[in-house]
């Protein structure tokens, strides 16, 4: 028998009751206790906009927040959105005191932490630190450590993949060690090949090669980016699959072995291996394509014993043949157009199976989960594309974000007066938009971005507002993939010498044969 007692009406808090739950994890396993002990202070490993996303829904459950943050953070402003704030990492420069264990786990401890959310990026798909918590007594929200461990080698996940029966791309079966091996890899199945680093992701320490010829330096080179990435420069190969889209599945899971998919992201828009538009649903996907690719998700999920929210990550070639990339164990930075088009709010979910609750309970059932109209997100950036998108910094002068209905808008630097710092991701807000269907979700994006007005920062990149037009109609046309670098500066935002209200303009939409590849 279950004893249910639900939350507060408008979410602000649950009866601090416990309850037991007498559940298997499936028929082939024992019955097990497992315990709800709901979550009162929890704590984000993180900084930025991804910290404030995460205090807000710890606040409408009427959950304490915690806030760290470096030296160099002292004013930012997710320090002054938390309940709580303590600083970390003294006198350890600004990226690694976001890294030093030790000083987290020992913050949490002392003020009565009872969960920890990584956020992403930083320790957010680090096995020792999941372990660290464990160990400290303070709850991961995220999957297990070992799970975390598993997900993060990317041979092992491979591995796993093929025992779930999920089609991968042709590679090694584990990290090479020598040029000589990569030589032979290409011989035996000819060019294009990529180099990847085994224990990290975001584009570090990926290579593409082309030519015999290519092979040495860009060996090297990826060996030496996921070195200083990551500390190891351990490197697979794979075949590289020309011209294919990026479709990533999000999925959740619970304590008891329930597994669902919140279907598809397109993040086909990339630069520099890094992605700048997410649209969900994917345009114009096969629904046996979509079907495939959610419950090969779903089976790779159930076989490792996933928990909590993560993403497995496709690529599609011009066949419509899916080939298994990576999981990543944590919450992605475009998971906000997935709340969007379900109606779920994921961290509210991370949250709450965190403490013990099943999906089902949650009303998280894979039958109730709906496609509803389209969300498209744009990372709006400090760079300026007339240096070849080398990152900028200063202060913000003037902010003026867009508005009305169907945008929203995740940020936590974003406002007149902010320090825009050189040692972090340059990142500066986050734009959603949403509509009943593709057209009417990219005609808002577009709106949206024609309307900020910033000053300050040399250039901020609104060049979204020119490219997202062709971008949508790429998408429209099945005409985009993950071969998008970047356009010319000339091609995309005429930039004044000043970003004001009057001389910011759109100089022209870049042609679409200019910026995709027909299929």
């Amino acid at each position: 028998m279950l004893l249910y007692f639900g939350g507060v009406k408008n979410g602000l808090g649950l009866l601090a009751l416990r309850r037991v739950y007498l559940l298997s994890r499936s028929a082939h396993t024992s019955p097990q206790t497992l315990e709800y002990r709901p979550i009162k202070k929890v704590m984000v490993a993180n900084r930025g906009e991804i910290a404030i996303r995460v205090f807000r829904a710890c606040t409408e459950l009427g959950i304490r927040t915690v806030a760290v943050y470096s030296e160099q953070d002292t004013g930012q402003m997710h320090r002054q959105k938390a309940d709580e704030a303590y600083l970390i990492g003294k006198g350890l420069p600004p990226v690694t005191a976001y890294l030093h264990i030790p000083d987290i786990i020992k913050v949490a401890k002392e003020n009565n932490v009872d969960a920890i959310h990584p956020g992403y990026g930083f320790l957010s798909e680090r096995s020792d630190f999941a372990q660290a918590c464990e160990e400290a007594g303070v709850r991961f929200i995220g999957p297990s450590p070992e799970v975390v461990r598993k997900m993060g080698d990317k041979v092992e996940a491979r591995a796993l993949a093929i025992q779930a029966g999920v089609p991968v791309v042709p590679g090694t079966d584990a990290p090479i060690s020598s040029l000589q091996e990569a030589q032979e890899f290409a011989k035996t199945y000819g060019f294009p090949i990529i180099f990847k680093a085994a224990y990290g992701g975001g584009g570090r320490g990926m290579r593409v090669v082309r030519e015999c010829e290519e092979l040495e330096e860009n060996y090297q080179r990826a060996y030496s980016e996921a070195l200083a990435a990551f500390g190891n420069g351990a490197l697979f190969v794979e075949k590289f699959i020309e011209k294919p889209r990026h479709i990533e599945v999000q999925i959740l899971g619970d304590k008891y072995g329930n597994v669902i998919h919140l279907y598809e992201r397109d993040c086909s828009i990339q630069r520099r291996h890094q992605k700048v538009v997410e649209i969900a649903p994917a345009a114009q996907l096969d629904p046996q394509l979509r079907d495939k690719l959610t419950s090969d998700s779903v089976n790779l999920a159930k076989q490792v014993g996933y928990e909590n929210a993560g993403t497995v990550e496709f690529l599609v070639d011009k066949h419509g043949k899916h080939y298994f990339i990576e999981v990543n164990s944590r919450l992605q930075v475009e998971h906000t157009v997935t709340e969007e088009i379900t109606d779920v709010d994921l961290v509210h979910a991370q949250l709450r199976v965190c403490e013990g609750r099943s999906l089902p309970e949650l009303g998280l059932k894979q039958d109730k989960i709906k496609i509803n109209g389209c969300a498209i997100q744009c990372r709006v950036t400090t760079e300026d594309p007339a240096r070849g998108f080398q990152p900028d910094t200063g202060r913000i002068e003037v902010f003026r974000s867009a508005e009305g209905m169907g945008i929203r808008l995740d940020s936590a630097s974003a406002f007149q007066g902010a320090l825009i710092s050189p040692h972090y991701d340059s990142l500066l807000v986050k734009v959603i938009a949403s509509g009943k269907d593709l057209p009417t979700a990219a005609s808002k994006m577009l709106r949206a971005l024609a309307e900020f007005r910033i000053r300050g920062v040399k250039v901020v990149t609104v060049d979204f507002v020119s490219c997202t037009a062709s971008v949508f109609t790429c998408f429209v046309c099945h005409e985009i993939s993950t071969s998008y670098k970047s356009l010319s500066p000339q091609s995309q935002v005429c930039f004044a010498d000043t970003l004001s209200r009057n001389k910011m303009q759109i100089s022209h939409f870049c042609l679409c044969s200019h910026l995709c590849f027909n299929a």
